[in-house]
């Protein structure tokens, strides 16, 4: 709205009910603000409505039907149920709890941010038939009379026409000093009161409002940066295609080719399809992710992206934003210089600022330093602080005093006095001075014969755990960058002090043409005057360099960035906006979480690298079982019930014992082509086991029952993926040691559970005839089994691992890695 269409609303009446009425109905109302967070129904949605769960639940309706229905030769159709049925259905205890995990970590964490949101939610103070009444931000309209007093928050843009005040716009530009705003200037959404008083009428509402212009651009969806999310998503949609002409193919040459019993084919045949789904990989690894998030909550960390703790710990670049992040956004007077006493100069002070009794930054500061102190002297007059002199004063038994910036304060500054003010300026420090005069202020004019009492030093207060955190990250091999809206000068110095290196290399982006960004992006550390546009194409550009990268923020000014970074940390203390794009939220605004979000992500990534090459195991020895059963005319080795015993012992209980150890390992290399390598032993010794077994039933063991045969399959697969999971539990502790031997114990004991309302030999369908040539040939087959074994774990090593393996470069061109 320009000023000439812009209806001016009287400032001691307001807005009449009547004119918010018609405005309401013309939809000229604020509305919502805040980028939302996501919706139960779309949490919901996200995590049942999926692919993956649609072809289990397809095995399922199919199973059912011809485990439930018996077909007889005479085309008759028989009904039945017992125990062994429902053992086929094992498989569905994983999809309904991965569902119900992803589910209640999402809802729990749309909870966590909508309850921030409502603590943090600002009123507005609006004039309205004369009177100053409350209301919901959503509920301004246009051409309202705002009144704005100290602490307030601007809800919507305006132009001050009463009044003037100081604003702080440093969740929208960055830059921390307030800003003086007198009657015709524009104030913006997202901004907050320093100090003064003033009525201000609204221009703007809803997605006109300055500060939803900004964070539009972070509304679209962006899938999570995670390189273990796309390798299971990669897996999972690979076998999803490869499955159905498999399927087919299988089933076509057992039935019409082998002539094979209709159910029994069925029943085996997705036996062996859901084997190769890595179906207990995605549960286990939404598991540990959500593991993760419960710890970190206990570290007031709120994960709102289960795998976002995965990409920080993968994070080579962290761009960190000054305001909020290394600094606490206050100040600290660090020292005075002065030919007094420093004990003298403290005591003035802490008179001076008790008289005074302001609440800006700087006053504050001021405050702490002197906390310690009681005023002495009453004040007989006071000029209050100005943007406009830069200085305030107090007069004290007819002395006159005056705080303020030097330049303002002296008229001529000596060439001694400019030289030191201008080292410490460069030092990053803002310069006061404390002078007299034993004159008194001429109205509020500065008194003449002012003479310099003290030099007062003020900073930016560096969080105390900013150091440490800094350190953290440069020994882990992060690149650390500073991208800020404030002088790059100031930004060096803070930094310096914080112990980040390279600070010498500094940039003013103002200076910067958007085709020069990528290329110093890579190059410089310190980046100041940055717009949020260049804090986006930053970003961008980072990724485009092949970088992972973290960004931190608070404002409006950030959520683009933070959108668009591989992974987002906001702080609580920040806008909502930035809060609801993040995928990370530190609840107590502590930068000293980040180092156990990454230990978190390590350990996550290390172990689920450990347990996930149990899972793919299993999807490699059941597509080539079933490319091997393709050939010979024997019966598939396998129901789905017989590989959910196997799964719950060699894979399913120990792969989530191994995935909650402690392990702050370094993580190094890609997931995929790790597991895959760390999983190929162990795959093709199952199937070297199933064509010992068929061998042996073709020639020694000819009068066996199929049953029998199933029991050969059964022990000798378990067999192999225990020698597996004995390799992958190396070193040994003692929770190795009692977790393998659990899973040999269970497995032995499942042939003899018998509750009589439930029977594990049943369930699995076990048969428990082993005859002394049955046990025979497990013994030798079993001593053949570990030899090959141990020779194919020399003969792969290292095999897709390296980064010009052709597994490796095929991943990256499908962009998995």
């Amino acid at each position: 709205m320009t000023d000439t269409e812009l209806k001016h609303t009287n400032p001691q009446i307001g807005l009449t009910a009547d004119e918010v009425a018609s405005r309401v109905a013309e939809g000229k109302i604020n509305g919502e603000q805040t980028i939302k967070t996501k919706s139960i129904p779309q949490i919901l949605r996200e995590n049942i409505l999926t692919f993956f769960n649609f072809i289990f639940v397809a095995f399922a309706v199919i199973l059912l039907f011809f485990t439930v229905f018996e077909f007889g030769a005479d085309g008759k159709v028989t009904a039945q149920f017992n125990i062994g049925i429902l053992g086929n259905f094992g498989f569905m205890i994983l999809i309904v709890g991965n569902c119900a995990v992803g589910v209640i970590q999402g809802i729990r964490s749309k909870l966590t941010m909508d309850k921030l949101s409502l603590l943090s939610a600002p009123k507005a103070v609006v004039v309205r038939d004369g009177e100053e009444t409350e209301i919901n931000i959503e509920s301004i309209v246009l051409d309202d009379l705002m009144v704005l007093s100290t602490g307030k928050q601007i809800c919507a843009d305006g132009i001050v026409v009463d009044g003037s005040i100081e604003v702080n716009e440093s969740l929208i530009t960055g830059e921390p000093d307030a800003i003086l705003k007198n009657p015709g200037d524009e104030v913006m959404s997202g901004s907050f009161v320093v100090s003064g008083k003033a009525k201000c009428q609204v221009t703007h509402i809803g997605q006109d409002n300055f500060v939803m212009k900004i964070s539009s651009g972070a509304k679209y969806f962006k899938r999570p940066s995670s390189e273990i999310w796309r390798s299971l998503m990669f897996v999972t949609k690979f076998m999803s295609i490869v499955i159905i002409p498999v399927g087919i193919a299988l089933f076509l040459i057992k039935y019409l080719g082998q002539q094979g019993d209709l159910s029994d084919t069925v029943i085996k045949t997705l036996g062996t399809l859901i084997g190769m789904m890595p179906s207990g990989l995605v549960a286990l690894a939404t598991t540990v992710f959500c593991v993760s998030v419960i710890r970190l909550s206990k570290h007031k960390t709120n994960a709102q992206d289960l795998y976002c703790i995965e990409t920080l710990a993968r994070v080579d670049v962290l761009c960190l934003d000054k305001t909020g992040t290394i600094t606490e956004g206050t100040m600290e007077v660090n020292r005075v210089e002065s030919t007094l006493d420093e004990s003298e100069v403290k005591q003035l002070l802490k008179d001076f600022t008790h008289a005074l009794d302001a609440e800006d930054a700087t006053s504050m500061a001021i405050k702490d330093f002197v906390a310690d102190l009681s005023p002495t002297r009453e004040h007989s007059g006071i000029v209050p602080f100005s943007s406009a002199r830069k200085w305030s004063g107090a007069t004290f038994d007819e002395v006159s005093y005056v705080l303020g910036a030097p330049e303002f304060v002296f008229r001529n500054l000596d060439d001694d006095k400019q030289e030191k003010i201008s080292a410490m300026a460069e030092q990053g420090y803002r310069v006061l001075v404390l002078a007299k005069a034993q004159r008194a202020f001429d109205g509020q004019n500065l008194p003449d014969g002012l003479e310099l009492v003290a030099y007062v030093y003020i900073t930016d207060k560096i969080r105390a755990e900013a150091p440490d955190t800094l350190r953290y990250f440069r020994e882990q091999g992060v690149t650390v960058k500073i991208i800020s809206g404030d002088n790059p000068a100031t930004v060096r110095a803070v930094a310096l002090r914080a112990g980040l290196e390279d600070c010498d290399n500094i940039i003013d982006m103002s200076t910067v043409a958007d085709d020069q960004i990528e290329d110093i992006a890579e190059k410089y550390t310190i980046f100041g005057r940055v717009l949020p546009d260049q804090k986006l194409a930053l970003v961008k550009a980072l990724k485009k360099h092949g970088h992972t990268v973290a960004m931190t923020g608070d404002g409006v000014n950030d959520v683009l960035a933070l959108k668009e970074a591989d992974c987002s940390v906001a702080m609580a203390s920040g806008s909502d906006a930035a809060k609801n794009v993040s995928s990370l939220v530190l609840l107590d605004s502590n930068f000293a979480s980040m180092p156990k979000v990454v230990e978190e992500g390590r350990r996550s990534i290390n172990n689920l690298e450990r347990s996930a090459s149990l899972y793919l195991m299993k999807t490699l020895y059941n597509t080539m079982l079933a490319v091997l059963f393709m050939i010979v005319p024997f019966d598939l080795p396998f129901e789905p019930r017989h590989l959910t015993l196997i799964s719950s012992v060699t894979i399913g209980i120990p792969s989530v014992v191994l995935a909650l150890e402690p392990n702050k390992d370094r993580v190094s290399g890609h997931f995929l082509p790790k597991v895959l390598s760390h999983a190929l032993p162990g795959s093709i010794t199952v199937v070297l086991g199933a064509v010992a077994v068929i061998i042996a039933n073709a020639c020694f063991l000819k009068d066996l029952r199929l049953e029998q045969v199933q029991s050969l399959y059964l022990v000798l697969t378990t067999f192999v993926g225990l020698m597996y999971l004995f390799k992958v539990s190396m070193p040994f502790n003692w929770i190795h040691v009692l977790n393998f031997v659990a899973m040999i114990g269970i497995f032995v004991a499942f042939y003899f559970i018998d509750l009589g309302f439930f029977s594990t030999i049943e369930y699995f369908g076990l048969d428990k005839d082993f005859t002394m040539d049955m046990i025979y040939a497990i013994l030798a087959i079993g001593a053949v089994l570990l030899v090959a074994f141990v020779g194919l774990l020399f003969a792969t090593k290292g095999v897709n691992k390296k980064e010009d393996s052709n597994l490796v470069k095929l991943l990256k061109k499908a962009n998995v890695i």
